[in-house]
């Protein structure tokens, strides 16, 4: 077989060659033992938490080390791309704090190293897959989908491996006449990869995150170009690292299948192999047992539910960071105070099982995160989210940002900040009490005597002086507490609660409900500070009508 004349037959228009590709994508000029390493998804319109786990360790990989991280769009699969899923990538990552040096755009690339885009990289392709048939390492198959379909029936009914390979390989031998005769006869085909291995033969592999694997090689010849000459994942894959100078590829571990022929394709084509980091897939606890986490039945493997539930990004990025590496917590309570990039990030830490993803624990980072921000920041965030999910509170908010922010700087500060809040869905209800349209009616507890409640409501109304400080506030509650007959002595009613009929924590609650509507609330003599003398009196007044 001449195949140098089968490659001229077959790509008569690709006049590059594989030296001029080196040259137009030279080597890039980046530090010893920086990583160039890339996110390289799928269109699809669908952002999950998978994405910004391989994201984070790329970005960490990337950037700690001086080197690049860049965004290539993987769309050779025309039948799964969903309009607008690049914008939607883009500003999901970009939102969780992954920012590419390089690569595709919302409207365009930005870089040397492009097109970012697959299917706008044929011509490339193009050049190796030339290379490849000059020198007998692929071939052009003209097989039917019947005649695969019939091949895979088979192989099924022998209870053999099903796939393109050795005495199933049906046109990897054929002669020149052959070929030409189905291309003169307008037939479609595909180009397929010759390989040279055999399932017989086993070799070592060493992955960054996985450690020494014993990888059985590839026999079968997969598809490199489709009909329409758009390539295959694995082809594009090859040629588009090699060119982008990719040191380390990061992807999860469900690829770890198809390394062998990755490898073999490398080799074939004369590149260098990068480092592989298969990274474990994120699972939760089902009953008693993990599971891996699914698009079908959870709704926080997708990356918008966090944005919707109002997790800040930063408590997302800390949560993800203790799945990455183990030792991040003890080094964030040794730091805390650091900004998170401080921290040495190293992919061989990664747990190589996966992890178990704790949506309480996430929760609980959640609220320490928002506990450290200043009224201010909290503030600007809660107003962003709820602009986007809740409206009407955007609208209370940005009314009277000064009085928005006092309340929100209750118990901010200090050794031991409140914890309120672990996602902006929260706040609503946690500030609620402060807005008039969201004040809850109060319900008091049915053991008290509703003459009870009336008196210490009453009493309170003519004793409250908004210029007292908070001592002198709380001892006219309890100087009420004690004219009503109720205790101050906290340890006497533990002793023998029978013997009072109500304690100054009860009268406490009483003034409470009145004002907020709720039995529990921040500092009570802060929130009627905030409020204001004429607002919390016409709240008292308002239940006094009602009792």
């Amino acid at each position: 077989m001449d195949y140098q004349k089968l490659a001229e037959i077959l790509f008569p228009d690709v006049t590059d060659t594989p030296e001029m590709l080196e040259e137009r994508f030279p080597a890039r000029n980046a530090p010893e033992g920086a990583v160039i390493t890339r996110m390289a998804p799928s269109p699809t319109g669908f952002v999950h938490l998978g994405n910004l786990v391989q994201g984070l360790t790329s970005e960490r990989m990337a950037h700690q080390s001086g080197g690049v991280l860049f965004l290539r769009v993987e769309d050779t699969d025309a039948k799964r791309e969903v309009p607008g899923a690049v914008e939607v990538l883009i500003n999901t990552l970009k939102h969780y704090g992954i920012q590419f040096d390089e690569g595709a755009t919302i409207d365009g690339d930005a870089g040397t190293y492009g097109p970012y885009r697959q299917r706008q990289r044929a011509g490339i392709y193009h050049v190796y897959a030339k290379k490849l048939v000059s020198e007998g390492k692929a071939y052009p198959c003209f097989c039917t989908e019947e005649q695969l379909a019939a091949m895979r029936e088979t192989q099924e009914a022998n209870k053999e491996t099903t796939g393109y390979y050795g005495k199933y390989a049906m046109w990897r031998d054929r002669s020149m006449e052959e070929i030409q005769e189905q291309l003169a006869a307008g037939n479609p085909w595909v180009l397929r990869f010759r390989s040279t291995g055999s399932i017989e033969n086993q070799f070592k592999f060493d992955d960054v995150v996985k450690g020494k694997l014993t990888i059985t090689e590839n026999d079968v010849d997969h598809v490199l170009l489709k009909s329409d000459g758009i390539p295959t994942y694995h082809f594009a894959h090859a040629v588009d690292d090699h060119l982008m100078r990719t040191t380390h590829v990061v992807r999860g571990d469900e690829w770890l299948p198809t390394l062998p022929f990755h490898i073999q394709l490398f080799n074939a084509l004369g590149f260098k192999l990068p480092k592989y980091v298969h990274i474990g897939p994120l699972m939760k606890m089902d009953g008693t047992s993990k599971r891996k986490l699914s698009k079908r039945k959870d709704p926080e493997l997708a990356l918008t539910f966090y944005k919707a539930e109002g997790f800040p990004v930063a408590a997302v990025y800390e949560y993800i960071m203790t799945l990455l590496n183990s030792n991040y917590e003890d080094w964030r309570r040794a730091n805390p105070d650091a900004p998170a990039t401080d921290f040495k990030f190293s992919p061989k830490k990664l747990n190589p099982a996966g992890n178990l993803f704790d949506y309480a624990k996430l929760t609980d980072v959640s609220k320490n995160v928002i506990s450290k921000m200043n009224a201010e920041e909290v503030y600007t965030l809660l107003l962003e989210w709820a602009k986007e999910f809740d409206a009407d509170f955007a609208e209370k908010l940005s009314a009277d940002k000064d009085y928005a922010v006092s309340i929100l700087a209750i118990g901010r500060g200090g050794k031991k900040p409140r914890k309120d809040i672990a996602v902006w869905k929260e706040a609503k209800p946690y500030m609620g009490l402060f807005f008039d349209d969201y004040l809850q009616k109060p319900v008091f507890d049915e053991k008290f005597d509703k003459g009870i409640i009336r008196t210490v409501l009453e009493k309170f109304l003519s004793v409250y002086d908004p210029a007292d400080d908070s001592g002198m506030w709380f001892d006219k509650v309890k100087a009420i507490t004690e004219e009503i007959g109720f205790t101050t002595d906290m340890k006497a009613y533990k002793a023998d609660p029978d013997a009072f009929p109500g304690t100054v924590a009860d009268v406490s609650t009483f003034i409470r409900q009145a004002v907020t509507g709720q039995t529990n609330s921040p500092d009570l003599y802060t929130v009627m500070q905030i409020l204001g003398k004429e607002r919390s009196l016409e709240r008292i007044n308002t239940v006094l009508k009602s009792i």
